[in-house]
């Protein structure tokens, strides 16, 4: 029986095996790719349909893809399922999102062990009990790319601990113009106290897609803002500047190639 999806290539992202490489970077805005792609060799754009806008080139001679999701769970959880399909296996998510804990302030670095699972797709993939976590040696190379570009200085730090991962951008910038008011910022102060470190929409989709096909994931963001320090007269920064995430995703796939090598 015909169907949509008996295409020759991927239906969304519109890339076939042979394009993709194994290791692949996913920034949300597709006017990033080009910027990630530049610090990789030979790079070329293979596909741009949609949100999605793929390149991809080489590190260490290695083809390195980096391919962008747009804004939120569901397109993310479709690039990663039709990038693995393509035969990617190592996934590193670099964005941007906003600070919760006070010791997050703009400009950081924060390296999202796991993921708060306020978003819905992540529900497709697992069950409600099971935790949305990075693999551990992602994380660990992202850690150490981290600490090369990093300094003990406000907005040049880097953290590592669960993000908080949600549907509803304006559910966390403007809650009280919610019907659902008491309710977000309820659990968005149960978080707090817990020591979520910052908040963006795609890193449970992510990790739910990545556990559920067995394949390793991690993510660095930016954080642009803390409004909870603004909030209580602490000193921050307002930053829309991603090179430094950048860099750290591209060493730490730099990394995950010499480490798989050996």
């Amino acid at each position: 029986m015909a169907s949509i999806m008996d295409g020759e290539r991927q239906f969304h992202i519109q890339t076939l095996p042979g394009e993709i490489g194994r290791y692949v970077i996913l920034p949300g805005d597709p006017g990033r790719v080009p910027k990630i792609a530049a610090l990789l060799d030979n790079a070329e754009q293979v596909a741009c349909n949609r949100e999605y806008n793929v390149y991809t080139g080489e590190l260490l001679g290695e083809k390195v893809t980096v391919c962008s999701t747009g804004i939120g769970g569901p397109s993310a959880a479709i690039a990663v399922e039709e990038l693995i399909k393509c035969g990617a296996d190592t996934f590193v998510r670099v964005g941007t999102s906003g600070g919760m804990d006070l010791s997050v302030s703009g400009g950081d670095l924060v390296i999202a062990l796991a993921s708060v699972r306020g978003e819905g797709t992540s529900h497709e993939y697992l069950p409600s009990d099971y935790p949305c976590v990075a693999d551990f040696g992602v994380i660990e190379a992202l850690k150490e790319a981290a600490e090369k570009i990093s300094t003990d200085e406000i907005g040049n730090r880097y953290h590592i601990g669960v993000v908080h991962a949600k549907d509803s951008f304006y559910g966390e910038v403007e809650p009280d113009a919610s019907p659902m008011a008491y309710d977000i910022k309820q659990r968005w102060d149960s978080y707090m106290k817990c020591g979520c470190l910052t908040s963006e929409m795609e890193s449970a989709a992510v990790y739910a897609v990545c556990t559920a096909h067995r394949k390793r994931c991690g993510s660095v963001f930016t954080a642009l803002w803390n409004v909870e320090r603004s909030k209580q007269g602490l000193p921050d920064n307002v930053t829309y500047d991603s090179a430094r995430a950048i860099r750290c995703a591209v060493d730490a796939i730099e990394i995950l190639i010499k480490k798989d090598r050996a």
